[in-house]
Formats: C-alpha cells, sequence, structure tokens
C-alpha cells in the first residue's frame, strides 16, 4: 500500500504576516494585529468595507481574508472591527 504523502508544514504564523494578508483582502484598511504565541491573536481593523454591517458580518470578511489558516495556523482569533467613522475621535 502506497504511503500517504506528507506536505510540508505551514511556516509559523506571525502578526504581521497576519495584518498583510488582511490588509490585502480589505484594500484601505487599517489594520493591527497582536499574539505572542504564534496561534491565539488579536486584530484591530478598521475598514470602510464594514459600513453597514453586523459584527457577524465583518468578521466573516476578514476571516475570508485569511482563508484556510482560521482553525488551523491561527487557533484564535480577537477581533474589534470598526467603521473609519466608528474609529474617528469624538469631538
Amino acid at each position: 500500500m502506497p504511503q500517504p504523502t506528507r506536505t510540508p508544514m505551514e511556516p509559523p504564523m506571525d502578526p504581521a504576516r497576519i495584518q498583510a494578508m488582511i490588509e490585502n483582502g480589505l484594500p484601505g484598511a487599517q489594520v493591527e494585529v497582536g499574539g505572542a504565541d504564534g496561534v491565539h491573536f488579536q486584530a484591530t481593523v478598521v475598514a470602510s468595507q464594514f459600513v453597514g454591517k453586523l459584527p457577524l458580518a465583518r468578521h466573516r470578511l476578514v476571516y475570508a481574508t485569511l482563508g484556510d489558516l482560521m482553525g488551523g495556523a491561527i487557533h484564535a482569533l480577537a477581533l474589534k472591527t470598526l467603521t473609519p467613522e466608528e474609529a474617528a475621535p469624538s469631538s
């Protein structure tokens, strides 16, 4: 019986890589990502694409930028999603 082919391991995730993926998937977004253990991360994403969307829809937009990495290489991602107006300082 042939042995199953093993795929190489994904490189460890880091906040900069996650930030770049979200920024590529949501052009114009302002993204800050933190997380020191390589599997648990938190991100604040400010994007005009969130206007008129409920939090769940906003989170789905972010998850879509990360694809199959969610639940795999990225075990957990705590999100704070804001529109530019929500993120603007109050006067």
